[in-house]
């Protein structure tokens, strides 16, 4: 029997041990010890540090693993990359999961391969921040290299604010260096793909709804793009032009992109497949399980046949559940009904525990997964389906 290891075990990850485990193959939790799912779910379970490369190949020779993964978090792509070509697995390369791991090298490579995207600087000291904040107009970006989501990012409108945020990325980053570079307005996107022995098996455009922080972050995304008819050739394009520059290959591909003036700019792209319901996503636009895709991937087994044809739906819409206000929970009221179109209403909460007010991704409750013909009809299917449900708060 084949043997998967799985970086995470955490939420995110659990359908990855599922659709592992429904493939028949045996799964090893890799994480650091603590009450996560993934280790009442696995087969066996691998106490390392998921983020460094040498812990986790330590821990897949042990348990002599045919395959590596992981899916909806950035923390362990470098040390896939790097344990997979040390053991010869299915897998991105060690450079690969590098330059996915540190914006500074990915930016790097972007600007090598002709890749549309900001302009950025390295910094390593307020003074260095200093010289750059004269050579790019403002709003600025001050960006750690090495972190997810929305943590030790911050838009400065002046430098002032610039000059305070440093300190900020800089107490967050486990890097000695951050970027700093030019802000684009415009309308945040993405596309989920997956390469395989250097083909691209599909590519899907996204949209994206975000929260509007000190940078928007994704809390939502749906298909088809709205825009598929007049850019999605250039987001195919622009797509390809950054994996090649970073070299992803036999992995899932999230990309996150923003359009301008009609030019779409590449943000960041990794070798994992994305976050907030995008493997969910994927797998009803295909009508496939995108997380046993993933593990088919990951221990060499075929998989170009599950991108063949479309699924039935011709719209998909997920949204992450959230909370207006911090406190503990009284009680979670949903009047919703099964629907053939409701895919997925859960929660990650339940009473008595602290919940608070969103500001990033860990502040999540649960998510919706919505179905249809059309995107229109998905977008006031949520309307409804979001008005029937409430929480009420200890007072």
């Amino acid at each position: 029997m084949k043997k998967l290891m799985i970086l995470g075990a955490s939420y995110s990850q659990i359908p990855l041990y599922k659709a592992a485990k429904d493939l028949g193959v045996k799964t090893v939790a890799a994480s650091t010890k603590g009450d996560w799912p993934g280790f009442s779910l696995a087969d066996e379970c691998a106490y390392a540090d998921i983020s460094k490369p040498s812990e986790v190949l330590k821990a897949a020779r042990e348990f002599g693993v045919n395959g590596i993964a992981t899916c909806c978090v950035d923390a362990g792509v470098r040390s896939l990359g790097y344990a997979c070509e040390t053991l010869g697995l299915p897998g991105l390369s060690k450079s690969a999961g590098e330059k996915s791991s540190d914006k500074y090298k990915m930016k790097e490579a972007f600007q090598e391969g002709g890749v549309r995207c900001a302009r950025h600087i390295l910094i390593r000291s307020r003074r260095e921040l200093e010289e750059a904040l004269e050579k790019l107009p403002f709003p600025v970006i001050v960006k750690a290299v090495d972190l997810m989501g929305s943590r030790g990012i911050f838009r400065c409108d002046t430098k002032e604010e610039a000059l305070l945020h440093y300190e900020d990325t800089m107490a967050a980053t486990r890097k000695d260096y951050c970027l700093v570079e030019e802000f684009i307005q415009g309308k945040l996107m993405g596309c989920e793909a997956m390469m395989y022995q250097g083909e691209l098996l599909y590519c899907l455009p996204n949209n994206t709804l975000a929260f509007e922080s000190t940078v928007p972050t994704p809390v939502g995304h749906s298909v088809p793009y709205e825009k598929q008819e007049t850019l999605g050739d250039e987001v195919k394009r622009q797509v390809m032009l950054a994996i090649k520059a970073v070299g992803l290959d036999d992995c899932p591909v999230n990309c996150d992109l923003i359009e301008k003036d009609g030019k779409i700019y590449v943000i960041e792209i990794t070798g994992r497949a994305g976050a907030t319901c995008l493997p969910e996503i994927v797998g009803l636009m295909y009508d496939i399980n995108y997380y046993e895709a993933i593990a088919r991937l990951a221990l060499g087994m075929p998989v170009a046949h599950m991108f063949e044809e479309k699924g039935k739906w011709g719209a998909v819409l997920a949204k992450t559940l959230s909370s207006q206000k911090s406190g503990k929970v009284k009680e979670i009221r949903n009047e919703n009904l099964p629907s053939p179109d409701l895919i997925d209403l859960s929660f990650n909460i339940r009473p008595g525990e602290e919940v608070r007010r969103y500001q990033n991704g860990r502040d999540r409750i649960g998510q919706v997964i919505l179905a249809g013909d059309t995107l229109l009809g998905c977008k006031k299917r949520l309307e409804e389906v979001l008005s029937k449900i409430s929480i009420e708060f200890n007072l």
